[in-house]
């Protein structure tokens, strides 16, 4: 008699949603409902494994696809970090001379990662203000660890006025080597204050 009720619940479930729940799926909804005694610990057991469907293959980006979206939110975020007193006076050096050593970081760093989880891969970390280096950070989703950091600091060597050091540091190594990309003269004045 039970086996007569499930078949008859899946086939109204099919009918009343136009076949957008499918039986599988009133399977798996079955099985939410079962009493709590039978059910096993989700924690020690593997999450399920998801279908590998044609749209799933097509969301995996490609490493230049990859590299292009990375590229593009890499100059959104510099030119927001600038801000609009730094950013007029700065922005055709920078994108010149940092921005390509920026693609180049990326390509490098993330070329030791294996081309299925690129797709991972997001800016988790956006600019800051005032004094501060962060430009952005590239991290794992899966892990929440950080992949590379890019950072701008201020250098004021004697006699020389204000720099613009722009570095990045990686995973690789620990975050512990400053990996120079390049830097922009600014003047001999203070510069302001990031983000104004």
């Amino acid at each position: 008699m039970q086996r007569w009720i499930r078949k008859t619940f899946v086939v109204m479930v099919t009918i009343l949603t136009f076949g957008m729940v499918t039986p599988s799926q009133a399977a798996w909804l079955n099985e939410l409902n079962q009493d709590p005694g039978s059910n096993r610990d989700v924690f020690e057991s593997e999450p399920p494994k998801e279908e590998i469907s044609y749209e799933t293959i097509a969301a995996i980006p490609s490493r230049d696809e990859f590299l292009d979206e990375m590229m593009e939110q890499a100059e959104l975020y510099s030119l927001q970090k600038f801000g609009n007193k730094i950013k007029p006076i700065i922005e055709d050096e920078f994108k010149e001379i940092i921005l390509p050593e920026i693609e180049k970081a990326i390509n490098d760093v993330t070329h030791q990662i294996p081309a299925g989880k690129l797709q991972y891969l997001n800016i988790s970390e956006f600019p800051t203000g005032g004094n501060s280096e962060r430009i952005f950070h590239i991290q794992n989703q899966l892990t929440g660890e950080d992949v590379i950091r890019f950072h701008v600091r201020r250098d004021n060597p004697p006699q020389q006025g204000y720099w613009f050091n722009f570095h990045y540091h990686s995973y690789l190594d620990g975050f512990q080597n400053h990996h120079t990309l390049g830097a922009i003269y600014w003047d001999k004045n203070t510069p302001p204050k990031w983000m104004r």
